[in-house]
């Protein structure tokens, strides 16, 4: 009885955290997730994730993604360096 009580409290948690890594994954879908914002008018797509503004035809034509995935993987690879260096001063 004892153990499958533990099993269970166990199983509870790592769904709970399954579900929040989930949860930071995915997101809520709304508005203020947004991660591209198209704007014709001004011909210029901002990329909120980085905070950056490139030409809309560049984008739409191939040459400015390039630039864009370089972008999220030196700010994935700055998060991750970051999170190193708050569990090593831990």
């Amino acid at each position: 009885m004892l153990m499958s009580k533990l099993y269970d409290i166990e199983n509870e948690k790592r769904e709970a955290e399954e579900r929040a890594r989930r949860g930071d994954q995915i997101g809520t879908g709304g508005r203020s997730e947004k991660i591209r914002t198209y704007n014709w008018k001004d011909s210029r797509v901002s990329d909120h994730r980085l905070g950056q503004n490139f030409p809309l035809q560049s984008f739409l034509g191939g040459e400015a993604v390039g630039q864009i995935i370089d972008g999220l993987i030196a700010k994935d690879q700055e998060m991750k360096l970051r999170m190193l260096s708050e569990e090593a001063n831990r």
